[in-house]
């Protein structure tokens, strides 16, 4: 039988609070291959159940968690381009005045 929306949701929460509660100082960072130390990145550590914390190297004290499935929805949707952004307008849309 499907779970309810009701049941969904409570799941959602116990497996939020579950991830959050996990103690992560220990992890490995990972960022992009060819980055520098110096230059801004996101990060992000694999953590038990397939879950992924994800870190700005700029403000490493604030951590995002997702779970596996949220992790995979994340990234199917990143290579489908479900998160491209539009091409900003030259001159922030202002014509040339040619």
């Amino acid at each position: 039988m499907a779970e309810t929306a009701e049941q969904i949701k409570a799941r959602k929460e116990r497996e939020r609070d579950e991830l959050y509660a996990l103690d992560i100082s220990g992890v490995e960072w990972h960022s992009a291959p060819g980055t520098e130390e110096h230059e801004e990145r996101v990060e992000i550590a694999y953590l038990p159940e397939g879950a992924v914390a994800m870190r700005s190297s700029l403000d490493p004290d604030t951590v995002l968690r997702y779970t596996e499935a949220e992790w995979r929805a994340f990234v199917l949707g990143a290579r489908d381009g479900e998160f491209d952004l539009e091409p900003a307008p030259h001159n922030g849309g202002v014509g040339s005045g040619d």
